[in-house]
């Protein structure tokens, strides 16, 4: 709900906090360059440490006025929105547990939240922010980075606009090769520890951006599954590897494998999808070019910017053909995306139609596909509904 008193300031950049994202937090910073590609939002608050010196040093150090660093998220989101120009929205950046109880404090006072993935460390929770973000006025954007991408967007359309029939198979992947063996710093410690990552490891942390790929491009719903997640590595409590069969609704089968100790793979995020007309591939450590293949026909190389480009990816583009543009600009096309509907809302407008961004409702979906594999996995690999 609106808070009484806030100043509807409808011109200038959106005024934005962060929860999380300190020193040594290499997302944080993704976040901040991402928001300020486009020169939409002016960060102007935060809660950049569950350590409060390390939240003061982080904020002075990213030349935060005093008065505007703050010990704790709870603390932040009741102060600044009770500010005549208090942040509207707030960029949450934290461990995976973190996400639920940071994001409901903003939430329930109006602010829009943007939030890294996945959508918190287990279902309950995100049961629970689905609901919160439904009673609220305000937004929630998912950083599902990759949708930003725009020769995604194109394929998106072209898998809409029928131009490879109804799809059949989709295969899926996403391999590094980081945790290949044991490591003991800040960013591979959480992501390890289920307590604060969730019961999924690697399928938390990048199966749930394969997952979300497959579905934001195919449009389709995932009905149950089957999978295989393994810990290599000796002593690590949460999978560093998984095979996943996945059956949709209408008949499309997928295969979904994630793994993080696949030594020669840095950011291998593949998609390949296979309809009654054709195929479609993309590969996003070369993330400027679409693969289509006609069936009968020679393949085709569709490039960023290049002959033939839809809406879609042309107005996620920012620069000519030939120039690449990667994980930087599609994490900004996010935000810049998130700052349209923003700004619609905050001058009474609707949210334009050609806006998209991942939603709540997509980081439901993600975390229920982390229960569902665990669940299944328990299991010896047994069939489960997702959902």
């Amino acid at each position: 709900m609106a808070i009484e008193g806030r100043n509807e300031t409808n011109t200038g950049p959106i005024r934005l906090g962060m929860v999380g994202g300190g020193n040594d937090a290499f997302i944080g910073g993704v976040h901040r360059i991402a928001s300020r590609l486009d020169g939409k939002y002016q960060l102007v608050a935060g809660a950049l440490s569950s350590t409060p010196e390390k939240a003061q040093a982080s904020g002075v150090a990213l030349g935060l006025a005093a008065d505007r660093i703050y010990d704790d998220f709870k603390q932040m989101a009741i102060r600044e929105a009770r500010l005549k120009n208090g942040i509207e929205a707030v960029a949450i950046v934290t461990p995976n547990h973190v996400h639920y109880a940071a994001a409901r404090e903003f939430l329930k006072r109006g602010i829009h939240v943007i939030c890294d993935k996945p959508l918190t460390s287990n279902l309950t929770d995100a049961r629970k922010l689905a609901k919160a973000a439904a009673a609220s006025d305000a937004l929630f954007v998912l950083t599902h980075n990759y949708t930003g991408y725009p020769m995604v967007r194109q394929a998106r359309d072209m898998v809409a606009r029928g131009e490879i029939g109804t799809v059949r198979v989709v295969q899926v992947e996403y391999a590094q090769d980081w945790l290949t063996e044991h490591q003991d710093f800040k960013q591979a410690e959480w992501r390890t520890d289920p307590a604060r990552s969730g019961a999924g490891g690697s399928t938390g942390d990048i199966g749930t951006h394969a997952f979300n790929l497959a579905g934001f491009v195919t449009g389709l719903e995932l009905e149950s599954l089957s999978a295989d997640l393994h810990a290599f590595v000796q002593g690590r409590r949460v999978d560093d590897n998984a095979h996943v069969m996945l059956r949709y609704e209408g008949g499309a089968r997928g295969m979904l494998w994630c793994s993080q100790v696949a030594p020669g793979n840095e950011n291998g995020l593949r998609l390949r999808i296979y309809g009654g007309k054709g195929g479609l591939e993309w590969f996003q450590e070369d993330p400027n070019y679409l693969w289509h293949a006609p069936f009968g026909e020679p393949k085709r190389l569709i490039t960023r910017n290049g002959a033939g480009i839809g809406g879609a990816a042309g107005r996620v583009s920012r620069i000519p053909a030939g120039h690449p543009e990667g994980y930087l600009e599609g994490f900004a096309n996010i935000y810049s995306e998130a700052a349209e509907a923003i700004v619609a809302k905050r001058n009474g407008l609707p949210v334009p139609a050609d806006v998209v961004f991942p939603s709540v409702h997509d980081g439901l979906k993600g975390v229920e596909f982390i229960d569902a594999c665990v669940r299944s996995s328990s299991r010896d690999a047994a069939w489960i509904k997702v959902g």
